[in-house]
């Protein structure tokens, strides 16, 4: 029955189903996590964030997860499932919306992330965290997101910061490097001479935080091409860069991987926390 579970879950949630979400994150229901939610970081709507703070959390390190969803959909309220993950892991974990197209174009939602970012910086010692061990996490569109708030300083200068506050990066199926083919995805970033600006790469100095961006090698939706070129700009500026790809996982499994019946069968999670581990987690 137990294997049964697991394999039931693993398939409901490959298919991205509210079923299969629901089931990730059934364990939060019941959990001891300290969990604070919609704490505004900005006065838009969807400028707000839920902190999951692990039981007598004090000076512990910081996680901000952004999630994926092609930056036109997802919501935080989808994401319990790594909020607890984590906090079980000691950090206080942050899980942070940002608007979303056809709403708004980029580089809005990157804005937003570092808004976020800046107001994690200055307020998470409130929630037991420390301001000087705080690591960022994404998948997909938000592992984007992340990438491109801490390549190009000038979202995080914005708010009176630099990507040097953080002090690891880990991007789970990030499209780094890519010029978009989709009709909304251009006019999401368009005109063409704008690409490179939403092209992580284009900002790499080697002064970004380390960076370890993971890739599974079923994806057919973001290719390898992205973390290739990635770290190849962070290796040839002299910066730290690890990289690390799974045979039988595809865009969704990745992520699924840090679900609670997932997490102790794949190596997703132990290789996000070995990273950090090495760089103030």
């Amino acid at each position: 029955m137990k294997a049964l579970l697991l394999s039931v879950g693993a398939l409901l949630l490959s298919g991205c189903t509210q079923l299969g979400l629901t089931l990730a994150n059934f364990p939060a229901k019941f959990s001891d996590i300290d969990t604070t939610r919609d704490w505004a970081f900005g006065p838009e709507p969807r400028q707000r964030l839920d902190i999951y703070r692990p039981p007598e959390a004090r000076d512990a390190p910081v996680l901000v997860f952004f999630y994926g969803g092609r930056w036109t959909e997802g919501a935080k309220s989808m994401y319990p499932f790594v909020g607890e993950a984590f906090a079980r892991q000691g950090y206080v974990t942050v899980i942070a919306d940002h608007r979303q197209y056809p709403q708004v174009r980029f580089p809005v939602f990157v804005e937003d992330a570092a808004r976020a970012l800046a107001w994690v910086h200055d307020h998470i010692d409130r929630f037991g965290g420390s301001p000087d061990r705080i690591h960022v996490a994404g998948h997909s569109s938000g592992a984007h997101i992340g990438a491109l708030v801490l390549a190009d300083a000038r979202y995080l200068a914005a708010y009176g910061k630099q990507p040097g506050m953080v002090r690891a990066f880990a991007g789970l199926a990030g499209p780094y490097d890519f010029e978009p083919e989709e009709a909304d995805l251009q006019a999401m970033f368009g005109p063409p001479e704008r690409y490179p600006l939403m092209q992580a790469t284009t900002f790499i100095d080697g002064d970004e935080p380390p960076m370890l961006l993971l890739w599974g090698e079923a994806d057919r939706l973001v290719g390898a091409r992205n973390h290739t070129r990635l770290a190849q700009a962070v290796t040839a500026r002299g910066g730290q860069v690890h990289t690390r790809t799974y045979a039988n996982l595809d865009h969704v499994g990745i992520v699924a991987s840090l679900t609670w019946f997932l997490r102790e069968r794949r190596p997703v999670m132990r290789d996000v926390l070995s990273f950090f581990a090495q760089h103030g987690g």
